[in-house]
């Protein structure tokens, strides 16, 4: 009896089966419908994304101004002649074709049985190069020059720059701009590109205080311009690295702007872009400068080695920062030439003598001395010293400047005639402390906050602790006798002396100062105290240094008929690069009735006959300026002035 064998026409365990796999199918279906249907356009956008591409554009820097509106700090075009890479595909391709046939024929012709090989990537390279290289060798023959195209700048513009113009001659002069306009033929893929770069109007004019700018390729300054995420590509926008270009950097900036590309396959741009947004320039920035008495500075410091610097009385506002040898700020633009930079290097240069520049200030400091010694009752304003030929501090005799002896005589004579004996005889009276503590009333131990970079912070005001700790013995008379007269230890900068002179002017102790110019500024709080001295004290000090600057004074030089001038002349002897050096000062303020402005003059290596050194010196350079200040103004307020 056969088998006989009962199926079932469905399996339960089919019907699971078959449940799961339709279930597995409408979730993929679902999935597959979800993403074409209803994440199409999200999916859409991340395609087009991943074909597009930013470029941004630096906007313009601003402008820097002097306190009348001339314009110290501009922009200039800068031309270039440049070619579309995207516009040469073509070309690069035949010249590729051409190279490689030309390999091939030559390797037949070679007769070898080696199978033909070549770098194709090196020969893509070498194709690209040529087809540069004969827009640029047709540049050199219109310009007479011999540029050679660089496969290295190609290789990096392609990888980082490709969807901006190539530069085939940069930075053309007007002259050569001329010739290409004139001469390159029509419908020439070279074009001149015109981007901005910084100009100098007044060429080496404060130079240190307006400071430069380097090249930086992106600045992130993209308000504005959408797609943060996309691949960026930069033109190169420019930073301050030094001076006011440094310290208003951000103001200065413009507000970049820039297009965003659509790019193919091979990273080429289409034709137009789909946004566009333009460039905005920064803002001006309105300094304190005076030019005209800047330049009236630079030109009496000439070639010597020195600063200059005029500050406002009332409001503290620098009109004159000068410092020398400088250097032509549009040699730096927009870039450094090696050849420039040694040469500056070379001249001590890049110093900025009248805010890093830190000298012992000479009899300048006479004032100090003397304010010291009224103040803590060890001098009284009529006080009648005998000064002899020289003064004996312990076993050393310490010399009269002049060799010779004024006799019996007060306060204001021995600032006329800078009499060192009187100012020996004051400071041993009065002691060290108090002389360091008048110091650092007129912040003569600190920076003073001007808007610069780098400003000094190693000036010294010695007293016995300070001397203890960093020379590592005691203090003795001789060392007072020397910070008396300005001497010794004592470092101050040019700025530092031309704010004492401005708060001496005032009767105060400190004065704020500034490289902004605000003519509604108003009454300022210089955030200093009274000199705390009675009038007639106050009035023995300006009244030598009104005759200091008087016929008979050491400041002579610096005399203006018609008007009333305050000054003080100083000469200190120091060391560098082990060999002497003489410093020639004058700092004062003028007109004495009512000041106006504030002078510091310190000039490095005394003129040869010179035998006064700040008297023909620097009182000559503080003349120039303070003619400078007097040729601008009304001539109802000259008038005004007279005696």
């Amino acid at each position: 009896m056969g088998l006989v064998h009962h199926y079932r026409q469905w399996e339960p365990r089919l019907r699971l089966f078959y449940g799961v796999i339709a279930g597995m199918f409408l979730v993929l279906a679902i999935g597959l419908a979800w993403r074409q249907l209803i994440m199409r356009p999200e999916y859409k956008e991340k395609e087009d994304r991943q074909n597009m591409r930013r470029v941004i554009q630096p906007g313009p820097r601003g402008r820097i101004l002097d306190r009348h509106g001339e314009v110290l700090v501009d922009n200039r075009p800068r031309f270039s002649a440049v070619v579309s890479l995207k516009d040469l595909r073509d070309e690069f391709e035949r010249e590729y074709s051409k190279q490689l046939n030309e390999k091939r024929e030559a390797h037949k012709a070679s007769g070898s049985d080696k199978p033909f090989k070549f770098d194709w990537e090196e020969l893509r390279w070498e194709s690209r190069q040529a087809v540069l290289q004969k827009r640029l060798d047709k540049i050199n023959e219109i310009l007479g020059t011999d540029e050679e195209l660089s496969v290295r700048d190609l290789q990096r513009h392609f990888w980082h720059r490709l969807l901006m113009p190539f530069p085939l001659f940069s930075d053309l002069t007007a002259n050569q701009y001329a010739q290409l306009i004139e001469q390159l033929p029509l419908g020439s893929d070279v074009f001149i590109y015109t981007d901005t770069a910084r100009s100098y109007p007044h060429n080496d004019a404060a130079a240190h205080t307006l400071g430069y700018v380097v090249s930086k390729r992106d600045l992130k300054q993209t308000d504005g311009l959408p797609g943060e995420d996309l691949k960026t590509f930069a033109y190169k926008g420019e930073i301050g690295r030094n001076g006011l270009e440094r310290t208003f950097d951000e103001q200065l900036q413009g507000e970049s702007g820039g297009e965003i590309w659509i790019v193919d396959r091979f990273q080429f741009q289409y034709d137009k872009p789909t946004l566009e947004k333009a460039a905005k320039q920064g803002e001006d920035l309105v300094t304190s400068l005076d030019i005209n008495m800047q330049l009236a500075a630079e030109k009496a410091l000439g070639d010597k080695t020195g600063a200059a610097v005029a500050v406002d009385v009332k409001t503290g506002e620098i009109m004159v920062l000068a410092s020398k040898p400088a250097y032509n700020l549009n040699d730096l633009s927009p870039s450094i030439p090696q050849s420039v930079f040694n040469d500056i290097e070379a001249r001590g240069a890049w110093l900025n003598r009248s805010v890093q520049g830190l000298y012992p200030p000479g009899s300048t400091f006479k004032m100090i001395t003397a304010i010291a010694a009224m103040r803590n009752g060890d001098l009284e304003f009529d006080d009648i010293l005998e000064c002899g030929t020289h003064y004996r501090v312990g076993r050393r005799l310490f010399p009269e400047h002049s060799g010779r002896a004024f006799g019996n005589i007060a306060l204001p004579y021995a600032l006329q005639k800078s009499s060192n004996t009187f100012f020996y005889q004051t400071g041993l009276d009065t002691g060290i402390d108090n002389i360091a503590n008048e110091a650092r009333r007129f912040g003569l131990d600190e920076q003073t906050g001007i808007q610069l970079p780098f400003e000094s912070n190693r000036m010294v005001v010695p007293d016995k602790a300070w001397k203890k700790e960093t020379q590592g013995f005691g203090w003795v008379g001789g060392d007072t006798a020397n910070v008396s007269i300005g001497q010794g230890y004592l470092l101050v900068t040019p700025l530092q002396m031309a704010s004492f002179a401005a708060s001496l002017a005032r009767g105060e102790t400190r004065t704020k100062l500034t490289l902004l110019h605000n003519p509604d500024r108003g009454v300022v709080d210089h955030g200093g105290e009274k000199i705390g001295l009675t009038k007639e004290e106050y009035g023995a000090i300006v009244q030598g240094m009104e005759a200091a600057v008087g016929w008979d004074g050491t400041a002579r030089y610096a005399m203006i008929p018609g008007h009333r001038l305050a000054g003080k002349t100083g000469t200190a002897q120091v060391k560098k690069d082990g060999k002497p050096l003489t410093l020639a000062w004058f700092v004062g303020f003028a007109p004495v009735e009512d000041p106006q402005v504030a002078v510091a003059i310190c000039v490095e290596g005394m003129v040869a006959g010179d035998n006064y050194a700040g008297g023909k010196t620097a009182a000559p350079i503080a003349k120039a300026i303070f003619e400078a200040y007097f040729d601008q103004l009304p001539s109802n307020e000259i008038v005004a002035n007279l005696p």
